[in-house]
């Protein structure tokens, strides 16, 4: 009987000091994120004839009204739009209805055999602002997902 009383007096008393010791506030921050498949960047072959889809993500409890997001396209000295690349995507503006969570960026990727890999082969996609002033890539100081950045390979 007395093994029995100071078992149940060891386990109440775990129980009671587990509760609320380490409790947290849950993590409610919006935000959005470039990516594709759980990364910033990736490489296209330089004789690809494709169209490749670039998602942006909203991380966010639902909106009740339009987001907007302005992002901005910066290609390296060695790509050239409509001869390696061209924007299927119109403007620099997505808008994200209420209940939408992604959205998405195209991109044309023309073959080009004379690509130079000496030069700067990259296409950055990069958040730049939204009218909610939700978070720009995961939160941090590092901003990580901010960017995508790709770059055509030989």
């Amino acid at each position: 009987m007395r093994r029995i009383l100071l078992y149940s007096t060891a386990w109440i008393m775990l129980f009671w000091t587990a509760c609320g010791k380490e409790e947290q506030k849950p993590f409610d921050q919006p935000f959005l994120h470039i990516m594709s498949n759980n990364s910033s960047s990736e490489t296209v072959n330089y004789m690809a004839n494709s169209i490749r889809t670039y998602n942006i993500y909203l991380s966010s409890r639902p909106l009740t009204e339009n987001l907007e997001v302005n992002f901005q396209v910066t290609a390296g000295n060695g790509l050239r739009e409509g001869v390696d690349y061209e924007m299927v995507t119109p403007g620099n503006t997505l808008i994200f209805l209420p209940g939408i969570y992604d959205m998405p960026i195209r991109v044309r990727w023309i073959a080009n055999p004379a690509l130079d890999a000496n030069k700067d082969n990259t296409l950055t996609i990069e958040l730049v602002s939204n009218n909610q002033g939700i978070t720009l890539g995961l939160p941090g100081p590092d901003q990580l997902q901010k960017k995508f950045i790709i770059t055509k390979v030989k």
